[in-house]
């Protein structure tokens, strides 16, 4: 599903935030990213997400090798990924809903398509009843909840997360992992960038370590 083949990526400045990663993640598998800030992390997610382009190696998504997806098919790309925040990026003005439903505004979806696609999104994270409300009458955990339904509400293959937990406590923290579970046991696949090793490594799914952009533990 995702492979990367000797990826290296250099900014312009001369930093290498990764070196010759090869790796692969199998279809409807959760794989945990972890490593030191600065490890490399987030530029592996902005690779698959093509906000980035490696500046060595192949990256292939689903049997396609992103060097052949040209800037207009990006958007079309995309729609086949989730994406998590730490920070949740919902719009403060938007009710719930709203901000559940904007992937799929954008996508052109029918009204009818999305009001069902949202409301199920919105119970699978268990803010169904909440849907009217307004992001900041909602606690850290719920905002993190109305993520998740957003990322997942276009029913993509893949789903990332960077960092999804870093702003919560344990027991949330244990909670929101459990919904990205929940979601790997239907069919997606999914890439969670991870400090907290204390948590991941209880939930028994393979770790990616990542050392000065080097993968250094959990491969192939």
């Amino acid at each position: 599903m995702i492979t990367f083949d000797r990826v290296g990526k250099r900014y312009a400045e001369g930093h290498d935030a990764l070196s010759e990663i090869s790796v692969e993640i199998r279809q409807d598998e959760l794989v945990f990213l972890t490593g030191h800030s600065g490890a490399g992390k987030s530029t592996l997610l902005r690779l698959i997400m093509l906000m980035e382009r490696p500046t060595r190696g192949q990256v292939i998504i689903d049997g396609q090798n992103l060097a052949a997806v040209k800037a207009r098919g990006i958007p079309r790309h995309r729609r086949n990924i989730g994406v998590v925040f730490q920070n949740h990026q919902l719009l403060l003005d938007r009710t719930v809903f709203d901000n559940v439903a904007l992937p799929l505004v954008i996508a052109g979806y029918d009204q009818r398509d999305i009001g069902r696609r949202v409301r199920a999104a919105l119970d699978k994270v268990g803010l169904l009843p909440r849907e009217r409300a307004l992001p900041v009458t909602l606690s850290g955990g719920e905002q993190q909840r109305v993520g998740i339904a957003r990322a997942v509400v276009a029913r993509p293959k893949i789903l990332l997360a960077d960092e999804p937990t870093g702003n919560l406590d344990p027991a949330l923290s244990a909670e929101i992992m459990q919904l990205f579970e929940a979601f790997n046991q239907v069919g997606v696949t999914v890439l969670i960038a991870s400090h907290d090793l204390a948590l991941i490594s209880r939930l028994r799914h393979r770790i990616l370590t990542l050392r000065e952009g080097r993968l250094v533990g959990g491969y192939p």
